[in-house]
């Protein structure tokens, strides 16, 4: 036989509490006793009944605020563990209310505390509706009276949505997995604008389905908006306050994923006719422009018969001028070439001039200086030249 340490079979214990399903998750009604609070702040205390008590704590930074008195009826939360120093078993107390609130309220509020601390809550988390829903799911009873007020709203209210049903059992012990299962599988719904998840009215027992934390969660990670349109308008679940939006009914839910269609032809049609009178208002003004702008250019066009003598005087002003220009030009022309005509050397020649040059040097003898005897010169006339010599 193995011989096991006191450490070794207290741990041991200790691991099989802290593995087990059953343990870790408990609800116990009871009366506190020899209740203290030392200095570290830590609660600890006794919850007896007529015939067993269980030590328990509430660790210093659970529920801060929270005072107890021997004799008070309570229905704590928690788990049951070992603790190894004393070889004793502990409840580990998370959350406690007076026994009056009843369990399923005690449930609720244990619930609700830790998920706000989550943020699962958080106005600013949710996220807006949107405006045109195409596609809208709804996860509800197939058969009850909730999946036909939704039908009834949308077919007046805006039936150019798809409604996408994904059935489910909204009542009983079952009903928090259906409802888990039908929220997942639409969640896998292609082009989904919107969910609805909504059920009729009925006393705390039957929407108990909808504060369950697994429905919670699916809703806080559902891929599109929530509403949630569940029981009466008092009735208030952990589905309500994790949704992006929370109606009092089913109805009411199916109203606020939509827009009414009727409103949205009276706007269109306030909207066509404002736009009308303000088409035909500016058309008007543009035409009495175009009409200013008309009588301003008749005013200011030109006479077609004053422009005619216009041009056939300036014409015949151009022709004059032209005229003159040319004699003027004629003349002077005239008196250019009788100039050159008379500077031209064959009218000189023609005259009985003669042109001499030196043979040699080809320059014009012009003066008997230049010339000694026996120079060869060049005479040139008016028909042609010849040699001679100086003698």
């Amino acid at each position: 036989m193995q011989v096991l340490t006191v450490s070794a079979v207290v741990n041991y214990l200790r691991e099989i509490f802290d593995a087990s399903e059953f343990f870790s998750d408990l609800w116990i009604q009871a009366e506190v006793s020899n209740y203290s609070r030392p200095a570290s702040g830590h609660r600890f205390f006794s919850l007896t009944d007529q015939y067993a008590s269980l030590r328990a704590v509430i660790f210093r930074d659970t529920m801060p605020g929270l005072t107890l008195a021997n004799g008070d009826r309570v229905i704590a939360h928690g788990k049951v563990t070992v603790y190894p120093q004393r070889g004793e078993l502990r409840f580990v107390c998370d959350f406690i209310r007076p026994e009056g609130i009843g369990i399923l309220a005690a449930k609720f509020e244990e619930l609700r505390l830790r998920l706000e601390a989550e943020g699962l809550f958080a106005e600013e988390r949710k996220r807006p509706l949107p405006r045109f829903p195409k596609r809208i799911g709804v996860v509800t009873s197939p058969t009850g009276a909730a999946i036909q007020d939704v039908r009834k709203v949308l077919s007046h209210r805006w039936p150019l949505a798809e409604l996408v049903l994904s059935p489910a059992m909204v009542q009983g012990e079952h009903a928090p997995g259906h409802i888990l299962g039908a929220l997942r599988a639409l969640a896998r719904e292609p082009d989904l604008d919107v969910a609805l998840l909504v059920r009729g009215g009925g006393s705390a027992e039957d929407l108990w389905a909808f504060n369950d934390e697994r429905v919670a969660r699916a809703i806080y990670g559902f891929p599109v908006p929530v509403v949630t349109g569940i029981g009466h308008e008092t009735d208030i679940t952990i589905a309500d306050l994790v949704a992006d939006v929370r109606a009092p009914t089913p109805s009411a839910a199916a109203e606020r994923a939509t827009p009414d269609i009727r409103e949205l032809r009276r706007a269109v049609a306030v909207v066509e006719r404002a736009m009308g009178s303000a088409v035909r208002e500016r058309i008007g003004e543009r035409a009495a422009a175009v009409e200013g702008l008309g009588a301003r250019l008749q005013r200011g066009a030109p006479n077609p018969a004053l422009l005619s003598r216009e041009v056939l005087g300036l014409m015949r002003d151009l022709q004059a001028a032209f005229e003159r220009r040319t004699a003027q030009d004629r003349a002077r022309f005239e008196h250019i070439r009788a100039r050159i005509e008379g500077l031209d050397p064959r009218a000189t020649l023609a005259r009985g001039f003669a042109i001499v040059q030196d043979a040699k040097s080809r320059k014009v003898v012009n003066s008997v200086k230049r010339v000694k005897p026996g120079a060869r010169l060049s005479v040139a006339v008016s028909d042609g030249a010849f040699w001679t010599e100086v003698s």
